[in-house]
């Protein structure tokens, strides 16, 4: 992509976050300033989400028509309206590195967010939200998940959930499982195996804590379709959350604890020539990106990012080298399609739209913008609102053509689409259980 000002692909900077200055409000502030003054002048970014909109309106009903006539305490309520998606970096900006501004807007909101997480500007609920693993394990004990999800569908309980957690009582939320994956999923190591020029010919699944504990059958669809193609599977032995929640939250020292469980489990299987594959694009996109953004200089992050693939992009991987099977047995219909804002940002191009649209008596529509969920964002009371207006052009592209299902790479978005389209949402299927079902299996 040409970018104004240089001929060079984007490039990401290293995130110096064990700078003690990259704690310093004032400094923060400074830089905040600076890229949004770029911000404001340029304005291409308007309708990518709420955020931009937000800082606009600042500045035009300031005291001046310019920054300067916003005070800098507004700069928090920009801060918070970012979920990190990263499309203004990788799809709108004309300034990102190498451009000499050197505006990278989604690691500045970053930065502030880790400002503000340090000097303990969270609420309970944020945490809460963001340690996916520990609810998880909690929430998946037997006798516990009964409880929890039946608590989940209760006006009553939801409307004190909203008044004290400050979770939006209309959020659909999804269930949680006692037969977590990890629990029930067996690899298989019964293939010879056979390695392509552009991939390894054996996997390794991480499993993320959304799949493991809420919609675990997304991964074993994924096991089904390794096993139909013969390629030797095994589940990580060890894992915990990937951090995308506590990024998000800027809790960056919890970022690097969650980094201690899962690299060096994940290295070993990078060295021994394992491809590692997660269904969740965000999950996916941490060790692709922001770890090796976080973590420089260490060498068993990058190895890993290296062996780490989304399921799609691997499977198209194994087509280009001849390996993998196309004895389709279910035609899919019509297939309305989400592409996630963190597996666009992945640029590795549309390889889940490719891979349906081979699927005989299957068309595909793809709708390519945010849904306005992301992550926890979307469930908190302040912002649902703005998830459900974002969403709209994206409910809307996904009912046309009237489609048998409606599907996302990203579980919570496609729940979240599911949810903006009423009651006349088509049957949501996550991509992996359409590839399982045209294969017949």
């Amino acid at each position: 992509m040409t970018r104004e000002g240089s001929l060079e692909a984007p490039k990401r900077l290293p995130i110096d976050w064990r700078n003690p200055d990259f704690y310093s409000e004032g400094s923060a502030l400074k830089e905040l300033g600076r890229i949004f003054d770029i911000c404001h002048g340029c304005r291409r970014c308007v309708n990518l989400c709420n955020t931009f909109p937000h800082l606009f309106d600042l500045i035009d009903t300031g005291t001046t028509g310019e920054l300067d006539g916003v005070e800098k305490g507004k700069y928090w309520e920009v801060v918070d309206q970012c979920y990190l998606c990263d499309m203004c970096f990788m799809t709108k900006c004309p300034y990102v590195p190498p451009h000499p501004w050197n505006v990278d807007f989604p690691h500045v909101m970053l930065r502030a967010k880790a400002v503000k997480y340090q000097k303990g500007k969270f609420t309970f609920r944020d945490k809460l939200l963001s340690s996916t693993d520990a609810v998880g394990k909690l929430a998946s004990i037997p006798v516990v998940v009964q409880m929890v999800n039946a608590v989940n569908k209760t006006p009553v309980a939801r409307n004190v959930m909203q008044s004290v957690l400050g979770i939006h009582k209309e959020r659909h939320l999804p269930e949680y499982q006692s037969a977590t994956f990890r629990k029930t999923a067996v690899g298989n190591q019964d293939f010879a195996v056979e390695d392509g020029a552009n991939t390894p010919g054996k996997v390794a699944v991480f499993s993320t804590c959304y799949v493991n504990y809420n919609e675990p059958g997304i991964g074993h669809d994924l096991l089904k379709i390794l096993e139909h193609n013969e390629i030797p599977t095994m589940i990580v032995e060890k894992e915990a959350c990937c951090g995308m929640p506590k990024l998000e939250l800027g809790a960056l020292e919890e970022v690097a604890k969650l980094k201690e469980v899962n690299i060096p489990q994940l290295v070993k299987l990078a060295k021994q020539g394992y491809a590692i594959l997660t269904a969740v694009p965000s999950c996916t996109l941490m060790f692709k990106q922001e770890l090796p953004l976080l973590f420089p200089d260490d060498a068993e992050v990058k190895a890993v990012a290296e062996a780490m693939f989304d399921p799609f992009e691997y499977l198209m991987l194994r087509l280009r080298d001849g390996l993998l099977k196309t004895d389709f047995k279910q035609a899919l219909g019509k297939v309305s399609y989400h592409i996630p804002c963190h597996l666009r940002v992945q640029n590795i191009g549309q390889k889940t739209r490719e891979l349906l649209q081979m699927v005989p008596g299957t068309q595909v529509n793809t709708v390519e913008r945010c849904s306005g969920h992301d992550g926890t964002w979307g469930v908190k009371t302040e912002f649902y609102d703005y998830s459900m207006k974002i969403g709209k052009p994206v409910f809307r592209q996904m009912a046309e053509q009237a489609p048998d299902y409606i599907s996302s790479d990203c579980a919570i978005a496609g729940r979240h689409i599911a949810q903006g389209m009423g009651d006349a949402a088509p049957r949501k299927q996550h991509p992996l259980t359409l590839m399982r079902i045209a294969y017949g299996l």
